[in-house]
Order: C-alpha cells, then sequence, then structure tokens
C-alpha cells in the first residue's frame, strides 16, 4: 500500500530553478527517510539527497544549489533546486531509506520507490 509519486519536474534554462515533490500515501513520513536519486542516459544512478528526522546530506556536486525540506502535515518531501546545470539533467526519484539515512546513504538500494520525474536541463 506504500507508494510514492515525484512531480514538478520540466524543462529549464541553466541557472534556472525547480522544485520536486514527493507525496507519499500509506506510511507516515514524519519518521523515514527519504532519498533523492537520479539517473541519466547511460550512466549509473547517482545519489542527490537524503532527508531525515534531524539530518540532511547533500551529494557534493548539488551542495548549495539543492535544499531538501518536509513538510509533516502533507506527508511530502521536497527538492529545491537552484542554479541548474546541464548536468543537472535526469530522471529524478525519492525512495524510503528506513528510519535512517545513514554515512553511505547514496550507496543504499532503498525500500519503495516512485517513478520518477525528468528534469532537463538546457545550455
Amino acid at each position: 500500500q506504500v507508494q510514492l509519486v515525484e512531480s514538478g519536474g520540466g524543462l529549464v534554462q541553466a541557472g534556472g530553478s525547480l522544485r520536486l515533490s514527493c507525496a507519499a500515501s500509506g506510511f507516515t513520513l514524519g519518521y523515514s527517510a527519504i532519498g533523492w536519486f537520479r539517473q541519466a542516459p547511460g550512466k549509473e544512478r547517482e545519489g542527490v539527497s537524503c532527508i531525515s528526522d534531524g539530518s540532511t546530506y547533500y551529494a557534493d556536486s548539488v551542495t548549495g544549489r539543492f535544499t531538501s525540506s518536509r513538510d509533516n502535515a502533507k506527508n511530502t518531501v521536497y527538492l529545491q533546486m537552484n542554479s541548474l546545470k546541464p548536468e543537472d539533467t535526469a530522471v529524478y526519484y525519492c525512495a524510503t531509506l528506513g528510519l535512517r539515512c545513514g554515512s553511505r546513504w547514496y550507496e543504499r538500494s532503498g525500500g519503495y520507490w516512485g517513478q520518477g520525474t525528468q528534469v532537463t536541463v538546457s545550455s
């Protein structure tokens, strides 16, 4: 019954911004760790961010540009993406990661995954 649905992707020019949403149903988001991952064609999956109750982590490539947040009342997590670059182009996914992100959260397989949302950044 657990479901995650990403939304908010689209086409933007370099330097622009997008805000992705990950809406959860079937469980309470407040005590869960949620990871953001992305995958570009021909490339391996890459961890982008992880947010839990009290901690937030970012990949070096997005630190200072992306911000993860959560709204427990809406059972939704967000990924605010600013100063977008063409290399940010990918399908973005959210996934459950248990209760904690962990020191190597970006290597974890995750539990439940959303369907993904396409982000395309033009130069």
